[in-house]
């Protein structure tokens, strides 16, 4: 259950968010003042102790108030994930109460790195070692949570003649240079931009992982696990609005929200118990598997609420809400790793 404050304040912002009327610096103090970064953290480790489950539950019930605030809460919590499964905990030492507490944001720059693991696309940023690290060349092209003035960001980073490490980059590095915001159907306040490297000096201490074809595949179920949360979150309440609708208990249309409703409990059973039981590291099919599954329920989803909301949904004054869960929707399957990205996997795996 969120903080009453912070539902009142996405519903009243959750058009401007979208559309980009609404200051994209406001969405972390709200969702960290509102204690939702830390759950899910270990006490020890300065969070309010609980599962990464639970860290889904939160994502989910913002996602039913704003994807937009969604997306920026997933790449904050994916951040932190990297930090709390990383080796090198004097990183997260020093990084962790200001990711918490929101002054700090953290982008996951993993997406190339995703696909690279999955044989995709090659990585796009490469290292040159010196003294005591790296110096970094290169590009990222779509990274979320780029707050404005100061964030850190993780990517996976090629290197000749070892093993591609993962690392944090903080954005006060010389020669790191953020795009203007990318110019977005939706989800527009989220901070999207690129980031360009040019001879970044990076020290050691920085590192995440040594090999990133190690770190990658322990961190996915967690990555995507997130993910999911925006989708679930979204599908919820275009099916509470289907409901809302539909006020005679005979409609036509009834039948079917209750069997997406199934659906999607089902997928999100399935979910929890490949995260509790660790099944997704040595079987990531059954994760790309829900996620697809996902995706698909939040389409039918909000076509659905479309056939029950009827013409008024097409209309400006009575339809705001709508057009923008359909705008949202819209983002679901090509955010990385896009739905053609899972299926060609899953079709390569068959084959092998």
């Amino acid at each position: 259950m969120l903080d009453p404050t912070l539902s009142r304040w996405l519903d009243e912002h959750a058009e401007g968010l979208d559309l980009g009327h609404t200051d994209p610096q406001s969405v972390l103090p709200q969702l960290a003042a509102a204690g939702l970064f830390a759950i899910g953290v270990p006490e020890e480790r300065g969070g309010s102790g609980g599962t990464v489950l639970d860290a889904i539950d939160a994502i989910a019930d913002v996602a039913g108030h704003s994807l937009t605030a969604a997306f920026v809460f997933w790449g904050q919590r994916a951040f932190i994930e990297y930090l709390l499964q990383s080796p090198n905990r004097e990183l997260g030492d020093l990084l962790l109460g200001e990711l918490l507490d929101g002054s700090l944001a953290g982008a996951t720059g993993l997406s190339n790195a995703m696909k690279f693991l999955s044989g995709i696309e090659s990585l796009q940023v490469n290292a040159t070692p010196t003294g005591d690290g790296w110096s970094l060349d290169g590009r990222l092209h779509w990274v979320t949570n780029l707050r404005k003035g100061r964030f850190v960001v993780a990517a996976a980073i090629e290197r000749e003649g070892a093993a591609p490490l993962v690392a944090a980059i903080p954005s006060d590095r010389a020669g790191l240079t953020r795009s203007d915001d990318l110019q977005l159907l939706g989800l527009q306040s989220s901070n999207t931009a690129a980031l360009d490297f040019a001879a970044v000096e990076l020290p050691r201490a920085w590192l995440l992982h040594e090999d990133a074809r190690h770190y990658l595949p322990r961190v996915r179920p967690a990555f995507l696990g997130l993910q999911c949360a925006m989708t679930i979150g979204l599908t919820r309440k275009a099916l509470e609005s289907v409901r809302e609708h539909l006020s005679d208990r005979r409609s036509v249309l009834r039948e079917e929200e209750q069997r997406l409703a199934d659906e999607l409990d089902e997928q999100v059973a399935r979910l929890r118990e490949g995260l509790l039981d660790s099944a997704f590291l040595t079987e990531p099919a059954r994760l790309f598997r829900i996620r697809i599954g996902l995706a698909e329920a939040a389409a039918a989803a909000v076509q659905l609420e479309l056939q029950a909301s009827g013409g008024k949904a097409y209309l400006t004054e009575h339809g705001a809400a709508f057009a923008r869960r359909w705008r949202e929707s819209a983002f679901v399957p090509i955010v990385t790793p896009s739905l053609v990205q899972l299926r060609a996997e899953l079709q390569k795996q068959a084959k092998a």
